[in-house]
């Protein structure tokens, strides 16, 4: 499967060493106020060589839209919009035609489909991520234009090193206005995308495995604010259940967690209840967020909070143990090629993509949102 949504719906297509990578966003109401800037800031967030903590392979990433818009609107059409790649060096990855890189798609993608484009891990890149981020751009655009409904991700712990920032430490940011313009200011000046005090140890210790030719992963915390009360469904497609899926379906995640997520499993129920009560205009409101904005598979008014877990990069420089399937012979390999010492902050913007796309979808299938024109 190559697309996402079922109202909403986003085809990713490309290699990384083919010749463009981008999407089809079909389902995209008519009349939405969309420009290429609009895309391209999102994709200049994921884009690589931009530290010494990401791939050095040089991608402008610049956006062409190709169908969907006219005059600054969408017409309702698909839009489909690309990315042509331009720096590929595939004589890196002759060696790995038939020794696959462990902790890699390499082995499952070779065995399933016979006929694997192995340059740069091909379809099992990160680099088709650039389509994911498309149709997050345009998702959050919709959801900001129709609700107001900003999200934000941000790095918070990185190998064994937690940061002193997240939303359960300081909730008080996200209701303010300017401290909420701080903190996006402070994560994307930081190579890491971590708007912990603390990140300078977060960043020795990239180093130091990028010194002994290792790799490192990490969590990223995304927090979706302003989505309003009903969103999702009881037992089936709950709110819960598919932005899991969503997160999951990003490349090195290997774990989700919502709300206060596996530490519910050491409360009480008394610690774990978010408690309500009536402010002064008589709006619902809840004392704590344990729930993480969900309560039965629907959105409650508070904030979502979730977090997802980033495994290291599979492709290091160590010498690793490996086969030949040619040979049929145990061998080793030592990877060439360039590749990210840690995927976390580039994941930042992939995983708010997906949370757009999860969110859009729902609204637009749960009547939130019309599907043909606003």
């Amino acid at each position: 499967m190559n697309t996402y949504g079922d109202m909403f719906r986003v085809t990713v297509f490309g290699e990384s060493h083919g010749k463009a990578v981008g999407a089809v966003v079909d389902g995209c109401p008519a009349n939405l106020p969309l420009s290429k800037e609009d895309i391209q800031k999102e994709l200049n967030k994921r884009r690589p060589g931009q530290s010494i903590f990401t791939t050095p392979r040089k991608e402008e990433d610049e956006v062409e839209i190709l169908s969907g818009l006219f005059e600054g609107k969408t017409t309702g059409s698909p839009i489909c919009a690309l990315v042509y790649n331009k720096h590929m060096r595939p004589k890196d990855y002759e060696k790995l035609k038939d020794t696959p890189r462990p902790g890699h798609a390499d082995l499952t993608y070779k065995l399933k489909y016979k006929n694997y484009d192995y340059r740069g891990g091909g379809r099992a890149s990160g680099r088709v991520t650039v389509g994911h981020v498309i149709g997050g751009a345009i998702a959050k655009k919709l959801l900001q234009y129709t609700y107001n409904i900003k999200i934000l991700a941000y790095t918070i712990k990185v190998g064994k090193i937690e940061g002193d920032f997240s939303y359960y430490k300081k909730p008080e940011i996200f209701e303010n206005q300017e401290s909420l313009k701080s903190l996006e200011s402070k994560i994307w000046e930081n190579p890491l995308r971590c708007p912990s005090s603390n990140y300078k140890e977060m960043e020795e210790y990239v180093l130091k495995a990028m010194e002994e030719k290792d790799s490192v992963g990490g969590v990223v915390e995304i927090v979706a604010l302003n989505v309003p009360i009903g969103v999702g469904n009881p037992i089936f497609n709950k709110l819960n259940g598919e932005l899991a899926r969503g997160l999951m379906s990003i490349n090195a995640v290997k774990g989700v967690e919502i709300g206060v997520g596996f530490k519910c499993s050491e409360l009480y129920g008394s610690e774990m209840n978010d408690e309500m009560y009536f402010d002064d205009e008589k709006n619902i409101r809840f004392r704590s967020n344990n729930c993480g904005g969900t309560l039965g598979g629907i959105s409650c008014g508070t904030p979502i909070v979730l977090r997802i877990a980033v495994k290291p990069t599979p492709s290091i420089g160590k010498k690793q143990r490996t086969i030949n399937l040619k040979s049929f012979e145990n061998t080793e390999i030592e990877i060439e090629g360039r590749h990210d010492p840690i995927i976390v902050p580039r994941i930042v913007p992939i995983a708010e993509a997906m949370v757009a796309v999860t969110l859009a979808d729902l609204m637009i299938k749960g009547g939130f949102i019309h599907p043909c024109c606003l």
